[in-house]
């Protein structure tokens, strides 16, 4: 049975590949929409003139992208350790929100599907800080399940259904369960759909999948703050920056972006690059002048040679 579901499954990725090369609907989506026609369900099909992809309205980062990240697809962001994961996890919540900023028709919320381990790590996403971060705390569902099979099943069930603006996968490292076979299926569901699906890699390393593209987010300082005597504020607390890799995509070679995500607008914003990146320790965040060495303590450094421990030999 197993190897008549591979088969199947192969099958279908062949027709997919097929279809696309000869210009064709892809053989799932044209499946899904006669089924959604005979239903005389319209909602479940995305309309024809939503784009499938989302812009950040950044040309150079658009660019890279070949016009965004896809709406109708896998976007995997992963994270190189697990204690990492704040970078990650606050980077896709940003595109959440900033989706239901785009989603305001059906009113349908963001499906987050967490794994446990990574919540032990991290903790649950609260709500008072989602509804800082630009996030709608009614618009946000999670789910933690127990097995990552149980959490596998969900994310296709919830992709196929093309109820949610988006559906976030949470998976911590590379697990066995995890492989090409079960991300392709998924991509299936969300080209099906047309429907997005954000793969969260913890602390995990990169490894072929059917995302489209994948992206290594790290956090980074926040920029420069204007002051009201005109000076600026270097090194405050500011609004979230994320610096991103692009690894996968049709580049030749990684590019790195720095974006500053603000909730308020709920829009993404470019940062230029440092021009010189100083260590946590090099410099206080308050320098004050170096007070002078004591000169009358008794524990103040000795001369060199003044005083011998054994006496000279003759």
């Amino acid at each position: 049975m197993a190897q008549t579901a591979v088969a199947r499954e192969q099958l279908c990725a062949l027709r997919e590949t097929i279809a696309k090369l000869e210009g064709k609907p892809a053989p799932t989506l044209a499946a899904a929409a006669q089924e959604a026609f005979a239903a005389g369900d319209e909602t479940y099909l995305r309309p024809a003139n939503t784009p499938l992809r989302l812009s950040f309205d950044i040309p150079i980062l658009d660019e890279a992208l070949e016009g965004g990240l896809p709406l109708n697809g896998i976007t995997e962001v992963r994270s190189s350790m697990l204690r990492d994961a704040a970078g990650p996890s606050g980077f896709v919540l940003a595109l959440a929100a900033w989706l239901q900023r785009q989603e305001t028709a059906d009113g349908m919320p963001v499906f987050w599907i967490g794994d446990r381990i990574c919540t032990m790590e991290a903790g649950h996403p609260y709500a008072v800080g989602l509804k800082d971060f630009g996030l709608e705390p009614e618009r946000f569902l999670m789910a933690s399940p127990h097995k990552l099979e149980e959490a596998l099943w969900l994310a296709e069930t919830a992709v196929e259904s093309g109820l949610f603006p988006a559906t976030i996968l949470e998976v911590r490292g590379n697990p066995v369960q995890f492989g090409l076979t079960e991300s392709r299926r998924l991509s299936m569901r969300a080209r099906a759909s047309g429907r997005p699906l954000f793969l969260l890699r913890q602390g995990g390393e990169e490894e072929a999948s059917s995302a489209i593209f994948r992206l290594r987010a790290e956090p980074a300082p926040a920029s420069a703050r204007p002051l009201p005597d005109g000076s600026m504020l270097d090194g405050g607390i500011g609004n979230p920056v994320f610096r991103l890799i692009l690894e996968k995509s049709r580049n030749p070679a990684p590019l790195s972006f720095l974006l500053e995500w603000n909730p308020h607008d709920r829009r993404f914003l470019p940062v230029s690059q440092p021009e010189r990146t100083r260590s946590p320790g090099e410099q206080s965040a308050h320098s004050v002048a170096q007070l002078s060495p004591p000169s009358n303590r008794q524990d103040r450094p000795q001369e060199v040679g003044s005083i011998l421990a054994f006496g000279r030999t003759p």
